[in-house]
């Protein structure tokens, strides 16, 4: 079967030029948004990263505040635990008087309970200064990274439909180069579902402005 130049009257020829136009247009535009919204979510990804790692640095540095304020306790536990068995009462006040809040919060459980625990630190009332600030930074650093990390498979999610759509660029360009009808018709049909699909799956993802 020869192939033979469609006709500039044809009615179809016309329909293919119109459609083809039309389909050139508006992937171009769709492509160029894509691309848009996989840079927005980049960008998104990498603020989501920074703050993960800043929250990663403030608990790391609430956890330090955590251990030295229950290493100090530790070591003024200590010494009441040898003024309670040695020294006179006056020395347990004093002491008693130099403890921290949170310490004191549990010593003062511990006792009422008749210390049958294994000591003021065993206490779940014990809850140094910094440690309930370090988990809840650790909590939202772990959430940031996690954000972060879906901020990046939605940029590349933008990126291979950006590809996908380059491809219906492709074939729509390439069917205006077909001088029979029906490879013409094949490239611009091939184009349009191409578009249909991108578009659909388009319509499933996150938008950021």
């Amino acid at each position: 079967m020869e192939d033979k130049p469609a006709p500039a009257h044809d009615r179809t020829y016309g329909v293919l030029e119109i459609s083809t136009v039309l389909l050139l247009s508006i992937t171009a535009v769709i492509t160029a948004w894509c691309g848009f919204e996989a840079s927005k979510w980049g960008g998104e990804m990498s603020i989501a990263f920074s703050q993960a790692s800043s929250a990663r640095v403030q608990a790391a540095s609430a956890q330090s505040t955590a251990q030295a304020a229950r290493q100090y306790d530790l070591t003024i536990y200590t010494q009441w635990v040898l003024a309670d068995r040695e020294g006179p009462d006056d020395l347990v006040e004093f002491i008693e008087q130099r403890f921290t809040p949170e310490f004191a919060v549990a010593f003062d459980a511990w006792d009422a309970e008749g210390r049958v625990s294994d000591g003021p630190f065993a206490m779940e009332e014990y809850v140094p200064a910094g440690e309930a600030e370090a988990a809840e930074l650790g909590a939202r650093a772990d959430e940031k990274f996690d954000e972060a990390l879906r901020n990046n498979q939605r940029g590349d999610d933008y990126s291979l439909l950006t590809v996908l759509f380059a491809l219906v660029l492709f074939f729509a360009a390439l069917s205006q180069n077909q001088r029979a009808r029906w490879r013409r018709t094949v490239f611009v049909t091939l184009s349009g579902v191409l578009a249909i699909v991108g578009v659909i799956v388009l319509t499933t993802y996150p938008i950021k402005i």
